[in-house]
């Protein structure tokens, strides 16, 4: 019996590989006003004393959906809710947002994610490593914790049940 014109006979390689990684997270949304949510991440952090973590990615790479599920990991997930505020920046087909990406310490993005930790002035803290991330899928989780966790700066103070910063 032959195949029908209508029924595909096999599925490309770029549907196979996303079939095996549909579950992974897909935090990057090109809606957002990625300038804003940067802003409203750096008054926060003024607040509390935390760090920013500014994460330039696409849904559409395997590294940024990689380092995007270790995020969601729980003792990394508890890091950097405890020590930062995090912003996923979209960056289209490295086309969308590429103005934050330099005003932060990041003139030309040599892949994705690109990772940018900086304290509540704006300072950056990881210049040396923020392209790092560009194999994110293959780093394993227990040095993805450690790389968070050292740069996540000293422990931040509770005065009034508020984080009074460093």
């Amino acid at each position: 019996m032959a195949a029908s014109m209508d029924t595909p006979v096999a599925a490309t390689a770029a549907d196979a590989a996303e079939e095996t990684h549909a579950d992974e997270p897909r935090p990057f949304d090109e809606t957002r006003d990625a300038a804003a949510d940067v802003e409203a991440a750096f008054a926060r952090a003024r607040l509390t004393g935390k760090r920013v973590l500014l994460v330039f990615g696409a849904n559409w790479c395997h590294d940024s959906r990689g380092l995007a599920a270790n995020f969601d990991k729980p003792a990394l997930a508890e890091l950097i809710a405890a020590r930062y505020e995090r912003v996923w920046i979209d960056v289209g087909d490295r086309d969308r947002n590429l103005d934050l990406a330099a005003r932060y310490g990041a003139p030309t993005l040599m892949g994705t994610p690109t990772v940018l930790i900086l304290d509540a002035d704006g300072t950056l803290l990881n210049a040396d490593t923020m392209h790092d991330w560009r194999t994110a899928y293959s780093i394993p989780y227990d040095e993805t914790l450690d790389y968070f966790t050292q740069r996540a700066g000293p422990p931040l103070k509770k005065t009034r049940g508020r984080a009074a910063g460093r």
